[in-house]
Order: C-alpha cells, then structure tokens, then sequence
C-alpha cells in the first residue's frame, strides 16, 4: 500500500510493536510532507520537570496571563529547539500554516502574545520534532508501524496529552483494546 501523497494535517499515530521506545504510542501532528521530507511534532508525551513559565524564565520572558503549561517532547530532533502548534486565528512572520487547521511557529513573538493573552486561543508549546528526510517517511509508511488519522484539533486542544493516542485510533474507527504488539508475515 502507497503512502498517502502528503500528511499535512493528519495525526501519524505508532502503532503497538513499532520497534523503537521514543515512538511508543507516539502521536505526531504532521506540518510538512513533501518530496524533500517530512517534519511533525509530537503532541503525545510531556516532558517531565520543565513547564511554560520555567521555559519563560530560561527565555527572560515575564509570563503575565500565561498558563503554566506542560512542555510536549516534540520528537527526538533538535530537542532543544521550541515548537508552537496553535490555532489559526494567531498568525506571526514565520507561521507555517498547515492546510487552515494549525499553525506551526518558532519564534519568541508568539510565546510574548501568548503572555501579554494576544496569542493564539488554543495551542502547546513542544521541544523538537520529529523529521524524516526525502522519501524516508514514505518507506516507513510501506514497511511497518505507522498510521495516519486526520488531525482533529479537539484531540490536540481539548485532551489530556495520555489519551489523544487512544483518542485518535478511535476517530480513525479503531479500537486499540483490540491491536496485538507484534506483527507476523504472510
């Protein structure tokens, strides 16, 4: 079975017996998918002691009305680097916009607005992400592991990060009581 053309906007969601414990359960927002490769963020999994004001902080921000939030392991690339995944009613300089349903950006402007409560509505703050370069993500889709779902922003906005994968399979019409963690060959 092909690959879809382009995952932009869907949810890559791993499947039980992938073969790799960073990917357990992962649930990947994808923002870009071509023929050069493929970039998403992880939306599944938090990272244990840092949040939004401690990330402020470290970013001589002042946090004014910001929550303090989780920050999501956005994949195992440059976890160093910071991810917004937001709404589309917050757009900045460098926003890439992923077919109308999120904007990705990684710049200090939207972690300012989003203290100073001019921000985006709905959004997370990641570190990394996930990335695969040219057709790579595509084989993997081929051989093994990988599902795509269509990204439903209330599974990212409205849903604790420990059940969007579940959540997700089941928007998908699956019921992850009923997948095995390893698979055979015919």
């Amino acid at each position: 079975m092909d690959a879809p053309a382009s995952l932009r906007g869907q949810y890559l969601l791993a499947m039980p017996g992938i073969g790799d414990p960073r990917f357990e359960k992962a649930v990947i927002a994808m923002c870009a998918h071509d023929e050069e490769g493929a970039l998403g963020i992880g939306v599944g999994r938090i990272l244990p002691g840092i949040t939004l004001h401690r990330l402020f902080e470290q970013l001589d921000i002042e946090p004014g009305v910001a929550p303090d939030r989780e920050i999501h392991v956005g994949g195992p690339v440059e976890p160093q680097r910071g991810f917004v995944l937001h709404s589309t009613d917050w757009v900045g300089g460098d926003t890439l916009m992923v077919d109308n349903r999120w904007g990705l950006t990684s710049t200090l402007d939207i972690l300012r607005a989003i203290a100073e409560a001019t921000g985006p509505k709905n959004w997370l703050v990641a570190l990394g992400y996930a990335g695969w370069g040219e057709g790579q993500l595509d084989d993997e889709m081929r051989r093994h592991g990988w599902l795509a779902t269509r990204g439903e922003d209330n599974i990212i906005f409205d849903h604790l990060p420990t059940r969007r994968w579940e959540l997700a399979m089941r928007s998908a019409g699956i019921d992850p009581r009923l997948l095995a963690s390893t698979s055979g060959q015919a």
